[in-house]
């Protein structure tokens, strides 16, 4: 393992917050806290918010993603939005199976691959969200749980593919609960998602994903968390909301 192969991610989810106008001031605020950042840095913003906040963050090194996509191109699903379209509007990123898309609208693990394989066939990076409920912790199966979560969502998923494959280690009890996996319990989780990536495609390319840590990551925890081998960066939630704090845990990542 060589945690000097990878460059870290932060990634913020603002999930179903901000209207147009306040997702281009918070990126106005944010851009010159992050501009000398030395890890990727990723906005996943509302659909609504998506052209707003690309003509924000045009010219800096802001990176701007959506919070999930549909599995077909196109075709009677109302409501939905598909990753040729993202890709068209020029986001870059896209996050699939979050906890809250899997618990509140009926994502499964089938649902994670196809939408997954649809935003790579796009040309877009995935952020892959896995992680265990406080029940499968408690009953030891966490690794279980995150291998299986992970191993189907990238059945297909080629080599050179997976380069384009960020994981996100969420676990579902501490995403904005305020509770926090320790550094320790993050980077064991990791660290076994990225022994089943060298089972499936050898230890290189398996040193070579970023493989995030998400629940409840703030300012104050993240420096420990990112110190860890196994922990490349972070999938932030609320914490994404504050300009401060974002750029807090940026500085954290460098």
């Amino acid at each position: 393992m060589n945690k000097q192969l990878r460059t870290p991610v932060i990634a913020g989810n603002w999930k179903m917050n901000l209207t147009p106008d306040q997702a281009a001031a918070l990126i106005g605020e944010l851009k010159p806290l992050v501009a000398n950042a030395d890890c990727g840095v990723v906005l996943c913003a509302p659909f609504v918010d998506l052209a707003a906040a690309l003509e924000a963050a045009a010219g800096s090194n802001i990176q701007i993603g959506a919070q999930n996509c549909h599995w077909a191109a196109d075709g009677a699903f109302t409501g939905e939005v598909s990753a040729p379209m993202l890709k068209a509007v020029g986001v870059a990123y896209v996050i699939v199976g979050h906890s809250e898309r899997r618990t509140l609208f009926g994502d499964s693990n089938e649902t994670v691959r196809q939408r997954t394989r649809a935003a790579l066939d796009a040309g877009l990076t995935v952020i892959l969200c896995v992680g265990e409920y406080l029940e499968q912790r408690q009953q030891n199966i966490t690794v279980e749980v995150v291998r299986t979560q992970t191993k189907i969502a990238l059945a297909g998923v080629t080599a050179e593919e997976l380069g384009r494959v960020i994981i996100a280690y969420e676990p579902v009890w501490a995403i904005g609960t305020g509770l926090t996996a320790t550094a320790e319990q993050a980077n064991e989780v990791n660290r076994a998602i990225r022994d089943l990536l060298a089972e499936l495609y050898g230890r290189d390319a398996a040193d070579r994903v970023v493989i995030q840590y998400g629940g409840s990551m703030n300012a104050a925890n993240a420096a420990e968390l990112l110190a860890q081998p196994d922990v490349d960066g972070g999938l932030i939630g609320g914490a994404s909301l504050k300009a401060a704090d974002f750029a807090a845990i940026v500085r954290a990542a460098g």
